[in-house]
């Protein structure tokens, strides 16, 4: 008991937390310190989680309360309390790319459900034959970015083509990428860096189609980004959509600069984030889901395409913030 609680000490990095919060107390004696109450809000909050963990942490007896803990170490991240932006791209290969990037969208629209989160279908472009070629949730609930960040990146399926008459073995890519909803962004983007489109929103026939052009398409220029929203019947509400999402890749965008050049002064090796999958789903000839970052794995490979993430969202979390502890 005494030596997990030792582990997870540096797992949460307590000692670094008591002293951010006994600075922060200094901070608050200051008589100038409530002028911007904002900001003074801001920080108050961040003392009262901190109070909060390192409480919990000195009292904690049992195996449970340490679990729990374990738990919020996984979630500490600057925009892990947030909601998310989460999209799915098919890669090159066609139809085959295409159902397996509706596959899965189906399987994050699941866990979603699992999870409790809202679920909002903000952009989808249909596949030729079959699936998607892209599509964007707004996944609102505590904890979604948090959960589902690890999501990022290539996803590799293998399986026994339904499309192909000689049932021959097929492997398919996606990408899927998770943003962060950023309520306020210190990033200032000026106008002449976006470039936006507007056009008329897909439906499928009947009242539903929508006659006006409201759907929209940004792209921030110096970056390329490109964000697309057609869910809502305002034009100002889906370009208000897309903006966020925008604000929330430039930050990320940011966020890793800085790690990158971190890494580079401390002399780690910068990785490639795009280069290879993140995780495999194999269907034919065995049964596996293995994520190549955390190790884990497990043949439960319908469970987890019917939206049972939990182990491999909590397995990379733990992964994630051991490379961060202090050794």
């Amino acid at each position: 008991m005494e030596s997990r609680k030792l582990e997870l000490a540096k797992l949460l990095n307590i000692s670094a937390k008591q002293t951010r919060a006994s600075a922060i107390k200094e901070q608050m004696s200051e008589p100038s310190f409530w002028l911007e109450h904002e900001k003074a809000a801001k920080i108050s909050q961040e003392l009262r989680h901190l109070e909060d963990i390192i409480t919990h942490f000195e009292l904690a007896e049992t195996d449970s309360e340490l679990d729990e803990l374990e738990q919020e170490a996984v979630f500490s991240g600057s925009h892990d309390d947030s909601s998310a932006y989460l999209s799915v791209h098919a890669g090159s290969g066609g139809t085959e790319a295409q159902d397996w990037a509706q596959m899965l969208l189906r399987m994050y629209q699941r866990y979603a459900e699992k999870e409790g989160f809202k679920a909002e279908l903000l952009d989808k472009s249909d596949g030729e034959e079959a699936g998607i070629k892209s599509a964007t949730l707004f996944l609102k609930g505590f904890r979604a970015y948090g959960k589902l960040k690890g999501e990022n990146g290539v996803h590799r399926l293998v399986r026994i083509s339904p499309f192909d008459a000689d049932k021959s073995r097929h492997t398919s890519f996606a990408l899927v990428e998770v943003v962060p909803e950023v309520e306020k962004s210190e990033l200032q983007i000026k106008p002449e860096e976006l470039k936006i489109d507007v056009y008329r929103a897909g439906g499928h026939g009947g009242q539903g189609v929508n006659t006006t052009d409201s759907a929209v398409r940004i792209t921030h220029l110096p970056t390329k980004i490109v964000v697309t929203c057609q869910n809502e019947r305002s034009q100002l509400q889906n370009r208000l959509q897309a903006m966020k999402i925008i604000q929330g890749k430039l930050q990320l965008l940011e966020e890793e600069k800085s790690r990158a050049a971190e890494k580079k002064i401390k002399g780690e090796p910068v990785l490639a984030s795009w280069g290879n999958a993140i995780r495999s789903y194999v269907m034919q000839p065995y049964q596996l889901v293995k994520d190549s970052r955390s190790g884990y794995e497990t043949s439960a490979v319908d469970d987890v395409l019917n939206g049972e993430l939990e182990n491999i969202i909590y397995a990379y979390g733990k992964f994630l913030t051991q490379q961060k502890t202090p050794q």
